[in-house]
């Protein structure tokens, strides 16, 4: 399977959508540790399809299921960034026993079920702030 290159921008001359999600996810990724293997569990594609989007060779597709999954990791981090920024108290949470979810948010994100509790619980706690 050919990797496909989208250009950085759409043809009205904004940057293109999915360049721009695919480079959030691996940011969001960077800064709170998280490895390939598990945001390729996360996105649902396989981890070397995970390497090109670290190196600008794979771009997720608005039409596929990856895209809602990066969106939802996105929003995740966006979340914990705001309760707790990106730094090692974000990992922590994230690698740590949570009482409210039942178990350890890095795991559970694994799953389509956990992704969108860990996200609910964090859009709720981000609430109260």
């Amino acid at each position: 399977m050919q990797s496909r290159r989208i250009p950085e921008t759409d043809p009205a001359g904004g940057p293109d959508p999915g360049t721009t999600l695919t480079k959030a996810v691996m940011r969001a990724a960077g800064f709170l540790g998280i490895s390939q293997a598990v945001v390729a569990n996360v996105l649902g594609i396989s981890t070397a399809s995970v390497s090109r989007m670290a190196s600008g060779g794979y771009v997720l597709d608005a039409h596929r299921k990856e895209w809602e999954f990066g969106v939802l990791f996105v929003r995740l981090f966006r979340s914990l960034d705001a309760i707790l920024g990106h730094g090692d108290q974000a990992r922590l949470w994230l690698t740590h026993e949570n009482l409210a979810l039942g178990g350890k948010p890095i795991e559970m994100i694994r799953t389509t079920e956990g992704l969108v509790r860990v996200v609910h619980y964090l859009d709720a706690t981000r609430g109260r702030i």
